[in-house]
């Protein structure tokens, strides 16, 4: 849940300091004329638009990622060179593990301090597997071919590319040190400056849409965890399940982001958050990839101690460098995680609390035979389906209804909606049915793929449930040579007379009491639930279901 919290805190800060310091770019040949406040304006404004395209998917304008990103890594590096030769041909010394040893050496606490500004350096990794719902199955479970291939293309695109822009802005800072607060595009040469801006422009804006889809990504395996309250969430895309979009979550993340450049308009500031951020990550990442080596990979301890010793010292020294910028900037990433992890725990705790008591109290075969039995209780005519979420019994909610409404319908049946991690469910396998042992009970299971609709089905798929359970009667008589064909017409024409006779669609909406003898906890923690529950998207799709046929049945869980 940290984790998360800390990703989407990413998501808020990636855009805002990459479009700020890209913008950034029109004050080295403009000074006098374009303030500080137009270029936050100009940010504040891209960043608008940027969110504002969203909804029409990422696949949409994925085909431009890579000029742009390609530009980029060719680039800078050139200009990398340019600046190496010009201002100081010997930075590569640089690289001898002699000289970080030195500066330690020389500088202790304020050397171990600067780790702080050099983690931006590293960025970007962090948001890589967030990322990998983007791309098919076959993508990511890469043929050795492959992989020699993206070790190549790291080897000698990327880590090149890097080197050499760094290295050349170090050598323009060793000649001109009092630029540092601008050392990127004062390094760049007056008759290319132009088309670098452009460029980096482009890149940030690539930078931003990565963590921004990322975002989305994580929100939506949240909620389907039940970790988080429920958004709505549009697949962009009918092939690649991770390519999702909120609108909620756009819009929010839209506000914050404009917020932290209006509000805190110093890169300095929003680069000290987003160092916090990205360390916390890495580190998180490394505890938790330690736990899954452990329990699932079951890798020899040495190995695990291994790698974790290495990896946790390494960005443990980081994590403690850039937690002394709290106080700088350094804060906004823990103000936004306190709010959200405290949104997520409230939710995961109700819903728990939720499930304990559904599971504890949930009605089976027996139990409801016995309900049915009572004289009180009469079979109405007509057709309900009657939602329940309980896959091995049915919902307390129904015990509750036949209790305070004396009745059930002649044809009841109890439909379960399945979620399945695909893009269609066939035709032939949306529908599962089965007959229950008792007289006109039957349950339903209606599996649907994230790129079904059903919200604009309404009767067709009643009717669609009727000609599966109808065929599935028919068929039960064919195989069970104890069956009476008879009987089972008999009871296909009640069905149809039923579904005559009128159509009810019958859902639970459940709140939590918690008693004079409830502790403080529950009272605080659920009744913030209740809040979240209270506002977010319901569970089961509408179906397309009319208003007049929809019936809410309320029930009190006591905590």
């Amino acid at each position: 849940m940290l984790g998360m919290c800390m990703l989407i805190g990413d998501g808020i800060l990636t855009p805002a300091i990459s479009v700020l310091s890209a913008i950034d770019g029109l004050r080295t040949p403009f000074r006098s004329v374009v303030s500080k406040s137009l270029v936050e304006a100009l940010s504040a404004l891209v960043l608008i638009v940027l969110f504002l395209l969203q909804k029409f998917g990422t696949s949409k304008v994925s085909f431009m990622f890579s000029p742009i990103m390609g530009a980029w890594t060719l680039s800078t590096p050139l200009v990398g060179i340019y600046s190496i030769i010009k201002n100081y041909p010997g930075i590569f010394k640089a690289l001898s593990p002699v000289y970080i040893v030195r500066y330690f050496m020389r500088n202790g606490k304020n050397g171990w301090l600067s780790l702080g500004g050099t983690v931006l350096c590293i960025t970007g990794s962090e948001a890589l597997f967030a990322d990998l719902g983007h791309f098919n199955r076959a993508s990511i479970q890469a043929t050795d071919i492959s992989l020699y291939l993206i070790f190549i293309a790291f080897l000698f695109t990327i880590y090149p590319s890097l080197i050499l822009t760094y290295a050349g802005q170090t050598a323009y800072l060793i000649k001109h040190p009092l630029d540092h607060d601008d050392g990127f595009y004062k390094f760049i040469p007056h008759s290319i400056y132009w088309p670098i801006f452009i460029i980096s422009t482009l890149a940030a804006i690539v930078a931003s849409q990565s963590l921004i889809s990322a975002t989305f990504s994580v929100i939506k395996q949240s909620v389907v965890l039940d970790y988080f309250p429920r958004v709505k969430v549009v697949h962009t895309s009918s092939s690649n399940e991770g390519e999702v979009y909120s609108p909620e979550i756009n819009y929010i993340l839209m506000v914050l982001c404009v917020a932290v450049i209006l509000i805190f308009g110093d890169g300095k500031d929003i680069g000290n958050a987003f160092g916090v951020v990205v360390s916390l990550v890495m580190l998180i990442t490394t505890v938790l990839l330690t736990l899954v080596m452990i329990t699932i990979w079951r890798t020899p301890a040495v190995l695990v101690a291994l790698y974790f010793m290495v990896y946790f010292v390494m960005e443990g020294v980081y994590v403690s460098a850039v937690l002394t910028k709290i106080h700088e900037g350094g804060w906004i990433p823990f103000a936004i995680s306190i709010i959200l992890a405290f949104i997520m725990f409230g939710w995961f705790y109700g819903r728990q609390r939720k499930i304990e008591y559904e599971l504890t109290h949930k009605i089976d075969l027996e139990r409801l035979g016995v309900l049915l039995s009572d004289p009180g209780v009469q079979r109405v005519p007509g057709l309900c389906f009657f939602y329940t979420n309980i896959q091995d019994g049915l919902t307390p909610i129904l015990g509750h209804y036949i209790k305070n409404m004396r009745s059930l319908h002649k044809v009841t049946i109890f439909t379960t909606l399945q979620y399945l991690l695909v893009p269609k469910v066939a035709s032939h396998e949306r529908i599962v049915v089965k007959k229950l042992g008792l007289k006109g009970l039957y349950g339903c299971v209606i599996q649907y793929g994230y790129a079904d609709s059903l919200n604009h089905e309404g009767d067709e798929i009643v009717g669609q449930v009727m000609s599966c359970l109808q065929a599935h009667l028919r068929s039960m008589s064919n195989f069970e040579l104890s069956s009476d064909p008879l009987e089972v017409e008999r009871e296909v024409s009640e069905i149809e007379e039923a579904t005559r006779q009128g159509v009810v669609h019958v859902r639970g909406k459940t709140r939590f009491y918690v008693g004079p003898n409830g502790g403080w906890f529950d009272k605080v923690l659920l009744a913030f639930y209740e809040v979240l529950h209270s506002n977010c998207r319901s569970a089961l799709p509408a179906l397309g279901v009319p208003l007049q046929q929809r019936i809410e049945v309320g029930m009190l869980y006591e905590a």
